[in-house]
C-alpha cells in the first residue's frame, strides 16, 4: 500500500471536531471582522466632508501655520455646495461638534441596543439573529453613502441613519462571542481569544483601505461598498455558521461523559489511557468541545440537560442576575473607560494625523491602520499574558499603567515627524486594544461561564451584552467628548484620554488585589476568577 501524501496525512492528523473548530472561528472571524469594517469609512470620510478651505477658490488653506492653494483639492465639485470647504452641513464653522455628533449618535445608540441584544439574543436562534443585523447593518451602512449620489445635505438624515445602524449593530458581539464559547474550552481561551479578537483590527485596516481608495473621488462608495461586504457575509452567516457542537453532533456525549473526548492524531491513545485513569483526575479543559459549568468533570455535568432540541434545561438569567455575578461590574465600569479611549482613535486619529501630519485625507486613513496593527499584537500579548498568569484583571492593570505615559509621549512626539509618529502608533495600538480585547473576550466568557450559575450557559450573551454594552457608553462618551474638546488644542484631548485610562485601573484595583493576595486561586480546573 502506498504512502498518503503529506497534505492528506496532514487533513487526517486532525479530528472532526478540531476541523469544525478551526471553520467555526475563522467564520465568527470574518463575521465580526466586516463589521468593524463598516465602521470604520466615518472616520476616513471626516476630512472629505469638512475641508480647510474658505469661501473663495482662490484662498489659502490653513493647516497650523502652513497654507496651501485650494486648487489642491480634488477637480470635481459639488453642485449644491457654495464653498470648497466640503459638503454641507459639515462645511460649517462648526463641523467638528457636527462630526462629534455623529459619531455620538452611532454609539450612544449601539450602547443602549446592546443591553437589549444580549437579552435579545439569548432567546433568539444565533444564526438567524445574526444574519438579520448584518443584512440590516450593510443596508443602513450604504444608505449613508448615498446621500453623496442624492445631494442630500439635511444633517438629520445622516444622524438617524447612525442611530439605527447603531442598532442594528449590537446583533453582532453577543452574537459571535457565544457561538465561539460554545465551540472551545477554558484551557487556552486568552490566546485562542486573544487571535481571534484581531478582527476588530483587521476589520478597521481593510474599512479604512476601502473607504481611503474612494475618499477623494467618490466618497459615497466609501460607505456603499463595506455595507455590501456585510450584507453578503450575512448571507454567508445563514448558509453557513454552526451554533452549537450539539447542532451536528460534535462530541455530544461531552455533555454526560466528558471523557469522550479527541485530540488530533493521539485521540484513539487517549481514548485508551481515559479508561484507566483515576476517577477524580481532572480533565484537560481544551479537550472539552461544550462548556461546562467551571471546567471540571466532578460535582457539575448534571446540570446541563440537553434537549431533544438542542436547548438546555435551565431558563435564560435576568438582567440583574447576570449583574451579580462576581466581576461583572468592575469589568464592565473598567471597559467603559478603556473603550472611551480605543474609540476615540478609531473616530478621531484620521483627522489628528491630517492636523498633525499634515497629510492628504487618504494617506491619513492610511497610516492610521498601524494602530490597529499594534492592537492585534496587543490583543494578542494581552491574552498569553492572562493565560499564563492565570491573572485577567492583573494584565489589564499593567497594561493600563502603561498606556497613559505612552499616550503622553504620543502627544508630545507625534508633531516631531512621521517616523516619530508610526512607533507611537504601534505601541499606542498594543497597549491600548490589549485591555479592551481581553475583557470583551475572555473576561467575558468567563464569567459567562462563572461557576456560580451551576452550568447555566444562557447567561453568556447577557453577560457579553452588559460588558460590552456599558463599555460602548463610553465609546460614545469618547468621540463626542474629542470633538468638544479637540477645538481648544488636541493636547487637552490626550490629556482626557490619559485621565480615562487612570479611571479604568482604578475599577480594576480591587481584582487586582485579590488576585494578587491569592496567588493559587486559579487553577488547571477552574477559571480564573473566583467568587468574590
Amino acid at each position: 500500500m502506498a504512502r498518503l501524501p503529506p497534505g492528506i496525512r496532514f487533513i487526517v492528523s486532525f479530528s472532526r471536531d478540531q476541523w469544525y473548530r478551526a471553520f467555526v472561528f475563522i467564520l465568527t472571524f470574518l463575521l465580526y471582522a466586516s463589521f468593524h469594517l463598516s465602521r470604520k469609512p466615518i472616520s476616513i470620510v471626516k476630512g472629505e466632508l469638512h475641508k480647510y478651505c474658505t469661501a473663495s477658490n482662490e484662498a489659502e488653506v490653513r493647516f497650523n501655520g502652513q497654507s496651501q492653494k485650494t486648487s489642491d483639492t480634488p477637480a470635481h465639485q459639488l453642485p449644491d455646495n457654495e464653498t470648497n470647504c466640503g459638503w454641507a452641513p459639515f462645511d460649517q464653522d462648526n463641523y467638528q461638534q457636527l462630526l462629534g455628533a455623529l459619531d455620538y449618535a452611532f454609539l450612544c445608540a449601539y450602547a443602549v441596543g446592546m443591553y437589549l441584544s444580549g437579552i435579545i439574543g439569548e432567546r433568539l436562534p444565533v444564526r438567524y439573529y445574526l444574519t438579520c443585523g448584518m443584512l440590516a447593518s450593510g443596508a443602513f451602512t450604504a444608505l449613508f453613502g448615498f446621500g453623496y449620489f442624492y445631494s442630500i445635505h439635511s444633517f438629520g438624515f445622516y444622524v438617524v441613519t447612525q442611530i439605527v445602524n447603531g442598532l442594528v449593530q449590537t446583533t453582532g458581539w453577543p452574537s459571535v462571542v457565544t457561538c465561539l464559547s460554545n465551540w472551545f474550552g477554558k484551557g487556552r481561551r486568552g490566546l485562542i481569544m486573544g487571535v481571534w479578537n484581531s478582527h476588530t483590527s483587521v476589520g478597521n485596516i481593510l474599512g479604512s483601505l476601502i473607504a481611503g481608495y474612494w475618499v477623494s473621488t467618490c466618497w459615497g462608495l466609501s460607505f456603499i461598498v463595506p455595507g455590501a461586504v456585510v450584507a453578503a457575509m450575512g448571507l454567508v452567516c445563514f448558509l453557513f455558521l454552526i451554533e452549537h457542537p450539539r447542532d451536528i453532533a460534535c462530541s455530544s456525549s461531552l455533555a454526560m461523559h466528558p471523557k469522550g473526548y479527541e485530540n488530533g492524531t493521539h485521540r484513539f491513545r487517549l481514548q485508551k489511557q481515559i479508561l484507566t485513569e483515576e476517577k477524580n483526575k481532572p480533565l484537560d479543559p481544551e479537550t472539552q468541545c461544550l462548556l461546562l459549568s467551571d471546567g471540571k468533570r466532578s460535582g457539575h455535568q448534571n446540570h446541563v440537560v440537553v434537549l431533544p432540541d438542542g436547548g438546555s434545561g435551565v431558563a435564560a438569567i435576568s438582567f440583574m442576575g447576570a449583574l451579580k455575578i462576581p466581576g461583572v461590574v468592575e469589568f464592565s465600569l473598567c471597559l467603559l473607560f478603556a473603550k472611551l479611549v480605543s474609540y476615540t482613535f478609531l473616530f478621531w486619529l484620521p483627522l489628528y494625523i491630517t492636523n498633525v501630519d499634515h497629510l492628504d485625507v487618504k494617506k491619513a486613513g492610511e497610516l492610521s491602520t498601524l494602530f490597529d496593527v499594534g492592537g492585534i499584537f496587543g490583543g494578542i500579548l494581552a491574552g498569553v499574558i492572562s493565560d499564563r498568569l492565570e491573572k485577567r484583571a492583573s494584565t489589564c492593570g499593567l497594561m493600563l499603567l502603561l498606556a497613559a505615559p505612552t499616550l503622553y509621549v504620543f502627544s508630545a512626539v507625534s508633531r516631531i515627524g512621521l517616523e516619530a509618529t508610526i512607533v507611537m502608533l504601534l505601541l499606542s495600538g498594543a497597549l491600548v486594544s490589549g485591555p479592551y480585547a481581553l475583557i470583551t473576550t475572555a473576561v467575558s466568557a468567563d464569567l459567562g461561564t462563572h461557576k456560580s450559575l451551576k452550568g447555566n450557559s444562557h447567561a453568556l450573551a447577557t453577560v457579553t451584552a452588559i460588558i460590552d454594552g456599558t463599555g460602548s457608553v463610553g465609546a460614545a462618551l469618547g468621540p463626542l467628548l474629542a470633538g468638544l474638546i479637540s477645538p481648544s488644542g488636541w493636547h487637552n484631548v490626550f490629556s482626557m484620554l490619559m485621565l480615562a485610562d487612570a479611571c479604568a485601573l482604578l475599577f480594576l484595583v480591587r481584582l487586582i488585589h485579590k488576585e494578587l493576595c491569592c496567588p493559587g486561586s486559579a487553577t488547571g480546573d477552574q477559571i480564573p476568577f473566583k467568587e468574590h
